[in-house]
C-alpha cells in the first residue's frame, strides 16, 4: 500500500502541470490572429482568435466606392474562415487532440468559407409548384380555388360509400 501522502502529493503535481498546460493553451489562443487583404489590396483586415474584427485598413483608391461594405464584409469573412488553420498552426502543445478537434470544428461552424465571388446564394425554399414559374407570374396573387361541387348520394341524402347499391369505384 502506498503512503498517502505521497498520493497526494503526486496528484497535486499533476494537476499543477495539467493547469500550466491549460494556462499556456489558452495564451496560445488569445496569440491568433488572422489578417487578410481584398482581391485588390486595398482593404486590410485583422481578426483575433473569436473571430472579431481589431484591425482595418482602407486605401484612398477605394473610400468612395458604392459597394464598400460589401467588400470590407467579404474580406473579414475570408479571414474568418481561416482561423480554423490559423489555430491548428498556433497551438504548440495542446491539452489534447480531443479539445483541438473541438476547438477547430466549432471555429469551422462557426465561420465557414465564404461563397465563392460571382455565385449567387441559394434562394429561400419556394413551394414546389413556383419551381418553374416566371419571377414576373409568382409575384401576382394566386386566384382563389373555385368551391368543390358536392358529391351526388346514392340513396336520397344518405351518403355511404361502403355499403350502398351503387359500384363502389363511382
Amino acid at each position: 500500500m502506498s503512503n498517502p501522502e505521497q498520493l497526494i502529493a503526486d496528484f497535486e503535481a499533476r494537476m499543477a502541470e495539467s493547469q500550466r498546460k491549460a494556462d499556456r493553451m489558452v495564451s496560445e489562443i488569445e496569440a491568433v490572429s488572422v489578417c487578410e487583404r481584398s482581391k485588390d489590396g486595398q482593404i486590410g483586415v485583422k481578426v483575433d482568435h473569436a473571430g472579431n474584427l481589431v484591425g482595418l485598413e482602407i486605401g484612398l483608391g477605394v473610400r468612395d466606392k458604392p459597394d464598400l461594405a460589401e467588400e470590407i464584409l467579404r474580406t473579414v469573412k475570408s479571414a474568418q474562415s481561416k482561423l480554423a488553420g490559423a489555430m491548428q498552426a498556433g497551438i504548440t502543445d495542446p491539452v489534447g487532440p480531443e479539445v483541438m478537434n473541438q476547438l477547430v470544428s466549432r471555429l469551422e461552424q462557426a465561420f465557414p468559407a465564404p461563397a465563392p465571388e460571382g455565385f449567387a446564394p441559394p434562394a429561400a425554399p419556394r413551394e414546389e409548384g413556383d419551381r418553374f414559374v416566371p419571377e414576373e407570374e409568382r409575384q401576382q396573387p394566386k386566384p382563389p380555388k373555385p368551391p368543390e361541387p358536392p358529391r351526388p348520394s346514392s340513396e336520397g341524402g344518405r351518403d355511404d360509400d361502403y355499403f350502398s347499391d351503387g359500384d363502389y369505384l363511382r
